[in-house]
């Protein structure tokens, strides 16, 4: 049955229309978009209000301008924004300013100016690595206005600097106020245990390269942190975790970086060791590095003289070894742990239940050619 016409024709302007207005931003809820813009009234109204009084204009003429607004929105509604940061801020606004002057003050055309301050203020601006959307509008008042208000290169610490740091000491109050984090900084993603490797999730999902990658594939400029987008990626794919599990080896999610102790340590070392690193299995080595034991918190309750004394025996397994096969022994309860060993069973990694736990909620890629590369023997 043919498709019919007039329903086709709607599907079409339905898409074209979409583009226009989005469903909707997405993020916070009502409540606090209405918080934002209470912010945004805090914010120009202060800034207004200690400009009128430290320039004598008094409070009925505040010395703001118009930009400031544009500004304001970044600054209350998408704090998060890598636009709306302290520097693309202030940066941003007060470079606009004297590129605009500037290029007006040598171009006579106004037409020809304002279109050249623009187009200048964003390049600098991306130069210099502090990007401001309504750094173009500064540009183009100071470019318009370089025969009457912005007549000075002052222009451009007055108001529009005194403006801008003003309105930023109101936002960083406000957020610190609102518990947002501001200036924003994408949650911490090191180990708690104090070693180089990253998280379980983050090693288990995308790298920082992959969103690298991803981000000059998409082809667009997108407002958004990578280390954020990072961070919102694992958490999505952790959400779907039951349709992305994929086949990993323990080279795949192994820590590489992993603490242990030899078997001539005293039970008082191992045990400092392990609280001050936060740990709950450490492997013990013999005196030629090989893999000898492991031991768990709970060994730490029984009596031995050393660390030889107290290590139970390990679970081993190669750098190849296939993650499925360990959920058996680490859902069990009968080891917290797995050592990645070569064949002289020198220490190559550790894959705890945490690590396993990451590996089956998020797919991770089992190509020789993805897999990390295994380091050599010692």
């Amino acid at each position: 049955m043919a498709d019919d016409p007039q329903k086709h024709g709607r599907l079409v302007w339905s898409r074209y229309y979409s583009a226009f207005v989005p469903a909707g931003p997405a993020g916070p809820g009502l409540f606090d978009r209405l918080k934002a813009a209470s912010g945004a009234i805090g914010g120009i109204a202060i800034t207004g209000l200690l400009c009128g009084l430290m320039w004598g204009n008094g409070l009925a003429h505040p010395l703001l301008v118009a930009p400031m607004g544009a500004s304001a929105v970044l600054l209350f509604a998408v704090p998060a924004s890598p636009l709306a940061q302290p520097w693309p801020v202030l940066g941003g606004n007060v470079i606009s300013a004297v590129i605009g002057i500037a290029v007006a003050k040598a171009i006579a055309d106004p037409t020809l100016a304002a279109a050249l301050a623009v187009g200048a203020a964003i390049a600098v601006m991306s130069l210099l690595r502090c990007l401001h959307p309504p750094g173009g509008a500064v540009a183009l008042s100071a470019a318009l206005g370089v025969k009457s208000v912005a007549a000075s290169y002052m222009f451009a610490l007055v108001p529009v600097g005194i403006n801008t740091l003003l309105l930023l000491i109101v936002a960083m109050l406000f957020h610190r106020l609102a518990g947002h984090s501001y200036p924003h900084v994408a949650p911490a993603t090191s180990q708690r245990h104090g070693t180089d490797d990253p998280p379980p999730l983050l090693r288990a999902g995308p790298s920082e390269q992959d969103v690298a990658d991803a981000l000059r594939g998409f082809g667009d400029m997108l407002d958004v942190d990578e280390a954020d987008l990072r961070q919102l990626i694992v958490d999505a794919e952790l959400r779907a975790a039951e349709r992305l599990h994929g086949a990993a080896s323990c080279a795949d999610i192994m820590s590489q970086d992993v603490l242990h102790v030899g078997a001539q340590h005293s039970v008082a070392e191992v045990r400092a060791l392990m609280r001050a690193r936060e740990l709950l299995s450490v492997p013990v080595l013999d005196r030629d590095c090989r893999v000898q034991g492991i031991i768990d918190a709970i060994d730490l309750t029984r009596d031995g003289g050393c660390a030889g004394d107290m290590a139970r025996r390990p679970l081993l397994v190669h750098a190849d070894t296939p993650v499925s096969r360990l959920i058996g022994p680490l859902s069990s309860g009968a080891h917290r742990a797995a050592i990645v060993v070569d064949d002289a069973q020198h220490l190559l990694g550790l894959v705890t239940q945490t690590d396993l736990l990451a590996s089956l909620a998020l797919r991770v890629s089992a190509a020789p050619t993805l897999a990390r590369p295994v380091p050599a023997s010692p």
